[in-house]
C-alpha cells in the first residue's frame, strides 16, 4: 500500500454551498473544504469517492456527481437509506460535514478519448457517470454520448437539469424509460434493458458504462455481451460496504479485491477474472 496522508485518517471539514433536492430521496450537497488553500489544491477523478462523516452519526462512502472539470466545489449525490444520510438530509446551507479522501481507482477518461460512450444507468447509479458525462462534455475529442436511465416512477427521476441539458446537446442521444408510469408520463415503461434495443452504437468503437442496482448491473453487463461489447470496454462500479476505504479493515473484500482501493471501477474482464460468473 502507498504511503497514508494525514488526510486519509482524520477528515477535513467541508462547508456546505447548495442543496438540491434531485427527488424524494435523493439530494446532491454541493461542498466546499473549509480551508480555501486546500479547497483550491483539490483535486478527484470521476469514478472516486469520498468518506463522508457527521459527529455520533458515523461515516460513509459517497461517489463524487461533479466533474473536476469545473473546480472550486464538489457535489455528492446522496439517498437517504440510514442514520447518516437521513442526518445529511436534515442539514442546510451553511452547515458542515467531514470529509476524507478522495479514493478509488477512477474511470480512466483518456481511455475514453475519441470512443462513442454508452451510459446504462439506474436510479442513484446515474451519479457516478454525471460525472463521466458532463467532464467529457467539457473536454473536447470526445465521441457520442448515448444515455440510457431508468428510475422506478417518473418523480423519482434524478438530476433533471443535466437530463434536459444532455436531451438537447447535439453530441447526446438521451433516453428515459421507468418501472410504473404516473399521470401525465407518456415516455416509455420498463427495464432499462428494454432501451438497449432502441439505439444504434458500434460495439467496436464504444465503451458502455453501467452503474446501478446489482440486478440491473447484471443485466445489463449480459445484454452488453450479447451485443458485441468487448469485456474490457463495459465498465462498472461495484460498490460494496466500504468502511475504511484506504484497504485496511477489508470489510469490501470481492473475491481477492477490495472495491475501495481495487475499484470501484471494474471491467467486466476484471469481474470474470473474480469469477462473478453472473456479470
Amino acid at each position: 500500500m502507498s504511503l497514508m496522508r494525514s488526510e486519509d485518517y482524520l477528515p477535513r471539514p467541508a462547508v456546505i454551498q447548495k442543496i438540491i433536492a434531485e427527488n424524494s430521496q435523493i439530494k446532491t450537497f454541493v461542498l466546499a473544504l473549509a480551508d480555501q488553500q486546500a479547497n483550491q489544491a483539490f483535486t478527484y477523478r470521476p469514478g472516486q469517492f469520498m468518506m463522508v462523516s457527521l459527529p455520533h452519526r458515523g461515516e460513509a462512502p459517497i461517489s463524487f456527481s461533479s466533474t473536476p472539470t469545473r473546480p472550486g466545489t464538489i457535489e455528492l449525490s446522496v439517498r437517504r437509506a440510514g442514520s447518516l444520510t437521513a442526518a445529511m438530509h436534515a442539514l442546510q446551507a451553511g452547515d458542515q460535514v467531514g470529509l476524507r479522501g478522495p479514493y478509488g481507482r477512477p474511470f480512466v477518461m483518456e481511455d475514453l478519448q475519441g470512443r462513442d460512450l454508452l451510459v446504462v444507468a439506474g436510479g442513484i447509479g446515474l451519479a457516478p457517470l454525471r460525472s463521466v458525462i458532463n467532464g467529457c462534455l467539457d473536454t473536447p475529442g470526445h465521441g457520442k454520448l448515448t444515455i440510457l436511465y431508468g428510475s422506478r416512477v417518473p418523480s423519482d427521476i434524478a438530476f433533471r437539469g443535466d437530463i434536459d441539458i444532455w436531451q438537447h446537446h447535439p453530441a447526446v442521444t438521451c433516453h428515459l424509460t421507468v418501472d410504473a408510469p404516473e399521470p401525465g408520463w407518456d415516455g416509455p415503461v420498463g427495464l432499462v434493458t428494454g432501451l438497449l434495443g432502441q439505439v444504434k452504437v458500434d460495439p467496436a468503437s464504444s465503451t458502455a458504462l453501467v452503474c446501478g442496482p446489482p440486478v440491473m448491473i447484471a443485466a445489463v453487463l449480459t445484454a452488453l455481451g450479447k451485443m458485441g461489447f468487448a469485456d474490457e470496454e463495459i465498465l462498472t462500479t461495484m460498490e460494496r460496504h466500504m468502511k475504511c476505504g484506504i484497504g485496511v479493515c477489508r470489510h469490501c473484500h470481492l473475491d481477492s479485491k477490495l472495491v475501495c482501493v481495487d475499484g470501484p471501477v471494474f471491467s467486466r474482464a476484471q469481474l470474470k477474472k473474480l469469477q462473478m460468473d453472473r456479470l
